[in-house]
């Protein structure tokens, strides 16, 4: 039986080119066949954001690759995209918890309405009442 994964940004960056920083949990749930992992649109908007304010620096040419072949490189890593829609959105603004990050919002948003796991290293998470492996 498999098991569906939502990957965090930064685990998605750590799979595709860091998976060293990845956590023994968290790279044994990507590499599983049996995992069905899950990117978010967020993310793609999230490394789009952060790589135009100079802030993915230490990836700049993956990012780069990863900027215009971005489903090429999910379906390298086996995960299938998975976009935002209303009733995400409508979640992602309607949490209570105190965490602002409006990508954060989101993914936890998806993960509860898709029941799926959330592979993140970020407890802040955890406020969003998700389902969280690290």
């Amino acid at each position: 039986m498999s098991t569906r994964y939502l990957l965090d940004t930064h685990a998605l960056l750590f799979a595709l080119y860091e998976p060293e920083r990845l956590s023994q949990k968290a790279r044994r749930a990507i590499e599983d066949p049996l995992s069905h992992l899950f990117v978010s649109s967020a993310s793609a908007w999230e490394i789009a954001t952060k790589h135009r304010l100079g802030k993915l620096t230490e990836y700049d040419l993956d990012i780069q690759a990863l900027l215009t072949d971005y489903r090429g490189q999910l379906k390298r890593l086996g995960a299938s995209d998975l976009p935002i829609e209303s009733p995400h959105a409508l979640l992602a603004g309607s949490l209570e918890a105190p965490h602002k990050d409006p990508f954060d919002r989101i993914l936890a948003a998806q993960a509860k309405l898709e029941n799926l796991i959330l592979i993140s290293k970020d407890p802040a998470l955890d406020a969003f009442g998700v389902l969280r492996l690290w």
